[in-house]
């Protein structure tokens, strides 16, 4: 609950939307630990292998610094509440670095020296690469086997034009 001290009648109003975000993540996470110790692995397993994908995603999204990223992922976990580590997050970024698709800067803030990444033109075509190859159809009819996992556990219909 936020207090609106512009209102007229100087009322608490209630920030709704928050709320239910806040409601939803609570909600998934008591599902994710009623879940056996099998599903909650297989669950975290399938996380870890799009972590290189998230990661080019996120980068795509806006130039950052692994600490943000280690953040946002962290933010974002249903599964397992503890903060991706350095020793995770760096290894994907510096390989994503060496194959060309990310361009890291270092920049000084205050006393610290900060690395912010980009995503490059073969980060970009890589990542436009693999959304075509998610969201491809073999033949009229026929269903591409990623896409059909991806719509069927994720509930990701695709419009039809």
């Amino acid at each position: 609950m936020r207090e609106d001290s512009n209102s007229p009648d100087g009322a608490n109003l209630r920030d709704t939307s928050l709320e239910n975000i806040e409601t939803d993540k609570k909600t998934f996470k008591e599902e994710i630990k009623n879940l056996s110790r099998t599903d909650r692995k297989m669950i975290r397993g399938f996380m870890r292998g799009f972590g290189k994908i998230i990661i080019l995603w996120l980068i795509s999204k806006n130039r950052q610094h692994g600490y943000e990223i280690m953040t946002q992922l962290h933010n974002a976990a249903s599964v397992d509440t503890k903060m991706p580590s350095a020793s995770m997050i760096y290894p994907v970024l510096h390989g994503l670095e060496r194959k060309g698709l990310i361009k890291g800067t270092w920049e000084h803030h205050g006393k610290r020296n900060v690395k912010y990444y980009e995503i490059t033109s073969e980060g970009k075509q890589s990542l436009e690469r693999i959304k075509n190859l998610i969201s491809k159809r073999q033949d009229p009819g026929e269903t591409n086997l990623y896409q059909e996992f991806m719509e069927d556990m994720f509930s990701l219909k695709k419009v039809k034009n």
